[in-house]
């Protein structure tokens, strides 16, 4: 059976990991630029409000469609390979996303948001790559590592918006433009990754699993479970966001800056998460995870001045953090190497095909399912709780399960 390569101070993980760290840093830097802008921008091109958020929902559906081919890229030619392709398609859905802009067409800006959507899968696939030449003791910090270097990306993405938002007549042009430099200069990071390929299929090894019976293991299962609903509802509320601080009559500035500190929310635990998933155990850190979601929920119920929305908002940061993580963390203990290329892809397709619909959910929610903002708001918070409760069920039958099962 294939195993991964490491040493035993896992050198090589770890120059893999600052390399990783760096273009989640750089390069992710447009996830919150984007989403930040995306809903606005949606608003202020599309006819019927309710299709706000549709831009950011294309996103997500286009790394839930990418996220089968670009885990089988990777496992053919490398981790490199799929990070260069989802790179292209980053600035590529700058440019047209840009381009829609400037015609003012919906349509085509929505084509931009759909081929950003390759770059979002891609980019997902950082935390899988940390783990390529990682030992098992240092798989868990190897994912945090990674995760953290968004704490980068919460500080840059929201100033560059406010520095490129407005300095062209066409609002947002700027921002796009930006969005395409980074993803230009910012792909050069790949060239310094050490992951070698994984190796070709040996008809005297195991084939591994079929997706099928990968599904029906009982601690990937949960793991799939607990991740989708983590970034689901993190999107679900993340998503309206904007929409609602503006709505309720705060500034675009106000907007960014909580979306700014709930994207510092979300990278920031990943210092130490980690050490606390191998201090107390991966299933109590995604169960406080899953509560610290529902207290976000209330938070946001509680009221909408301005505070509310900024410790809401840093709660589902940590929330997220802690479920997403975990999760992921019991994923690639539970698969083998051969295993690797069908289960994170399909593992990423289900998560983004939660977020698609929640994404989708959401401006629908926001826009469309009271009289004005604050009753859209509260139904964006209250759909939270059907999710939590599979989820946090969903760890318990886990927990419960007898230890030989």
């Amino acid at each position: 059976m294939t195993v991964h390569m490491t040493t035993p101070s896992d050198r090589v993980a770890k120059k893999n990991v600052a390399i990783l760290v760096l273009a989640q840093a750089i390069l992710g830097s447009q996830m919150p630029m984007i989403f930040i802008i995306g809903g606005l921008a949606g608003q202020s091109l599309a006819s019927n409000p309710c299709f706000a958020t549709l831009p950011i929902s294309l996103i997500v559906a286009g790394s839930m469609v990418a996220a089968t081919p670009i885990s089988s890229i990777m496992q053919k030619w490398g981790r490199r390979a799929g990070f260069f392709t989802g790179a292209m398609f980053g600035a590529l859905g700058g440019v047209i996303g840009a381009y829609g802009l400037y015609l003012g067409s919906f349509p085509v800006f929505l084509l931009g948001s759909l081929l950003t959507g390759v770059y979002m899968s891609a980019h997902g696939f950082y935390r899988f790559a940390a783990t390529d030449t990682a030992s098992e003791s240092f798989r868990p910090k190897a994912i945090s590592y990674v995760m953290a270097g968004g704490l980068l990306s919460a500080l840059l993405g929201p100033q560059l918006v406010k520095a490129t938002s407005q300095v062209f007549v066409i609002p947002f042009l700027g921002t796009y433009l930006t969005v395409i430099a980074i993803n230009v200069f910012g792909s050069g990071l790949f060239l310094f990754l050490n992951i070698p390929k994984p190796e070709a299929p040996n008809a005297d090894l195991p084939a591994g699993r079929s997706r099928m019976e990968l599904l029906k293991t009982p601690a990937i299962a949960v793991a799939v479970i607990c991740s989708m609903v983590s970034y689901a509802l993190m999107n679900l509320v993340m998503t309206s966001t904007p929409l609602a601080v503006v709505g309720c009559g705060f500034t675009e500035g106000n907007a960014a800056d909580v979306v700014s500190l709930h994207v510092l929310a979300m990278y920031v635990p990943s210092f130490f998460t980690g050490h606390l998933i191998a201090r107390f155990g991966v299933h109590k850190i995604v169960a406080a995870g899953l509560i610290i979601l529902a207290a976000a929920g209330a938070v946001a119920l509680h009221g909408v001045e301005l505070e509310n929305f900024f410790i809401a908002l840093i709660l589902l940061g940590v929330g997220w953090n802690f479920g997403f993580i975990g999760a992921t963390t019991m994923l690639t203990a539970s698969h083998t190497p051969e295993e690797r290329g069908r289960m994170q892809g399909l593992n990423d397709l289900l998560v983004f095909g939660g977020v698609t619909m929640a994404s989708l959910a959401s401006g629908g929610l926001m826009n469309c399912s009271g009289g004005n903002p604050v009753e859209g708001w509260s139904a964006v918070n209250m759909a939270m709780a059907p999710f939590l409760v599979l989820a946090g069920g969903a760890l318990l039958w886990l927990a419960m399960r007898p230890k030989e099962a």
